[in-house]
């Protein structure tokens, strides 16, 4: 959810610590900090509200360096956004430490730091810690003892970076339900929570699991686990280019990544067919043996991957007759399903790192199911590494908040998934054959169906007046119904919501009038002429209705209804990612008719590790 950057290093660390930070700004944010441990070890900290730019400024004005620091950006969950409440915060004696997470029990703490003398000047919980750290410092040998006696007091979810005058040459991380890696270097070491914040120094990481405490130094690691034993955790490549964040020639990363969505489909399809049929193995070396067993799926995740879950959802049920349930991750964590034997359960997110999604993967595993699955984007993902079965998205890094290839990939993915446990009997060779074609098809008909940009862009000049919008959609075109309603509030500020078609005379018809737009999606299946029904009510009350439609689903343009056909007809397994991408044009398109932050929109942020 924040960014988090750490340097030990030679050279001094400010330029690093600050393109870190850049890197990370897709996560969302709303202040931005560093502190660094100065020449003769005094600390020096810069901190501002907004972007990572005004705290250049700041350093600009009043510059610090060293070769030991850490910096931030915060997305506010205790207190507001101003410059007191921006991390680093700092106790006595320099200690200064920047935080990922809630602290459960900070009141708590906050009020035996008060009794013992110490004062605050935030409202955040993360200063709690810092004096907490300070507190143990007195009776411990280094900052590495005192952080681990610390956070064996919090309750909650934290990573955290901590220097301090006392022990100058080294950052002390830890980890508890949030992302840290480390970084290693020659004769310099870092640490982030997202390896993209490190790839300009180093492609060689280390990943911390949870209840992690590690002491960085120059030229050594040193990690305990949760027990305090000495751990050994495996170093990993990254496979990912330096530039795998930068915007190239587009004038926002949504753009960028709505235009990329062929490549990531195709990508995440690769080696993972052969001969038009599909490799059981693309799941994991297991993944055969207990596809046979599957009776029933639950998936379970959040926003847009909730809405790829409802698609998946309907795939299963149609090709393999078996009942698939979704769940929102954080209404699932908290209930008490009832779990038939021999049922898979599924978690879907672009992070892997989504706090309810991987609370309820770790219920999962506790609760009988006969394995876990999860289908991804980053390899290096707490999601990942705790499943039993895996399959990435390869869609690549997402910067942009509003998903778009993410999703699509994870639609390619639900695919994949529909037809590996159909075909455990279920399908015969010939129709799994046909299935595997239609998606390898999907790259070439998201490359012409994004011929589409200029004239959804003339379209959104219709919307950026408008205060709400209804979308409607039926069978799992209603989830991209969903998810179109959802980016066009993510991004643009204008109410929309989503329904199935059917359901306008329910109760939404009531909002129909000139100023609320309608728009369908409207594949050529056997729900067409229902669709078309469904419409007609919309136009016989005087409802403005914008229709993306199949070549062949016979609709036309005529008073009060435009039209905008997909330049190719998709079947049933390819209709969604092809319809998702009009959707996603539209809702860019009138964001910037709007002057909206089509990248970071406002009061969210893009890795949910927070409840």
């Amino acid at each position: 959810m924040c960014g988090i950057v750490g340097v030990v290093a030679e050279r001094n660390a400010v330029p690093i610590l600050i393109e870190g930070l850049r890197r990370l700004e897709y996560r969302g944010y709303d202040s931005a900090g560093l502190a660094v441990l100065e020449p003769g070890h005094r600390l020096g900290r810069v901190r501002t509200v907004g972007k990572v730019k005004a705290l250049e400024e700041a350093l600009a004005a009043a510059p610090v360096a060293g070769g030991v620091g850490i910096a931030h950006t915060r997305w506010a969950t205790h207190g507001v956004p101003t410059t007191l409440n921006a991390h680093p915060h700092v106790s006595r004696d320099g200690i200064a430490i920047v935080h990922n997470g809630i602290i459960e029990n900070h009141e708590a703490l906050r009020a035996g730091l008060l009794d013992l003398g110490y004062s605050f000047s935030s409202e955040t919980d993360t200063e709690v810690i810092a004096h907490r750290i300070h507190h143990h410092l007195g009776a411990s040998p280094d900052l590495f003892t005192a952080v681990r006696k610390t956070v064996a007091e919090l309750r909650g979810a934290y990573a955290l970076a901590v220097i301090c005058e006392r022990d100058p040459e080294c950052v002390v991380v830890a980890r508890e339900g949030c992302p840290v890696v480390i970084g290693l270097g020659i004769d310099e070491n870092f640490v982030a929570s997202d390896v993209a914040a490190l790839l300009p120094v180093t492609r060689r990481f280390v990943f911390l699991e949870e209840g992690d405490v590690a002491e960085i130094r120059r030229r050594s690691v040193k990690i305990t686990d949760a027990a305090g034993r000495v751990a050994s955790r495996p170093m990993r490549e990254s496979e990912l280019p330096a530039d795998a964040v930068e915007r190239g020639q587009y004038r926002h990363y949504m753009l960028k990544e709505i235009h990329e969505q062929p490549r990531a489909v195709a990508q995440t399809l690769d080696e993972r067919v052969a001969g038009a049929h599909l490799l059981d193995a693309a799941f994991g070396p297991t993944a055969q043996q207990v596809f046979k067993r599957v009776k029933a799926v639950h998936i379970a995740a959040c926003g847009t991957s909730y809405h790829a879950g409802l698609v998946a959802s309907y795939l299963i049920e149609e090709l393999c007759r078996i009942p698939a349930r979704v769940e929102i991750a954080s209404e699932y964590r908290y209930r008490q399903p009832v779990i038939t034997p021999d049922t898979l359960f599924v978690t879907l997110s672009q992070s892997g790192e989504t706090a309810d999604t991987l609370a309820a993967l770790r219920n999962a595993k506790q609760a009988g199911y006969l394995a876990t699955l999860a289908i991804c984007n980053v390899a290096e993902s707490s999601m990942v590494r705790e499943s039993e079965l895996v399959l990435l998205t390869r869609a690549g890094p997402e910067i942009g908040v509003a998903s778009t290839k993410a999703f699509t990939t994870q639609l390619t993915a639900a695919a994949m998934l529909a037809i590996a446990l159909a075909k455990q009997g279920r399908i015969d060779a010939a129709a799994e054959q046909a299935l595997v074609t239609q998606l390898l098809a999907l790259p070439g008909l998201m490359e012409k169906t994004l011929q589409l940009d200029a004239a959804v862009a003339h379209l959104a000049e219709s919307l950026v007046d408008k205060q709400h919008a209804l979308f409607l959609g039926r069978g799992p075109l209603y989830a991209i119904a969903m998810e179109g309603a959802l980016k066009l509030k993510e991004i643009s500020y204008i109410h929309a919501e989503a329904y199935a078609a059917a359901e306008l005379k329910h109760g939404p018809l009531a909002l129909v009038d000139e100023e609320m737009p309608v728009i369908a999606v409207a594949p050529n299946n056997e729900l067409l002429e229902k669709l078309k029904s469904n419409l007609q009510e919309v136009r016989a009350r005087g409802g403005k209705l914008i229709v993306f439609a199949d070549p062949l689903a016979g609709m036309t343009r005529s008073e009060g209804v435009t039209v905008l056909h997909l330049p190719v007809s998709a079947t049933a397994l390819q209709a969604p990612a092809l319809f998702a991408l009009p959707l996603q044009l539209l809702a860019y398109h009138v964001a910037v008719l709007k002057g909206t932050d089509v990248d970071q929109p406002r009061n969210l942020a893009k890795s949910l590790t927070v409840e």
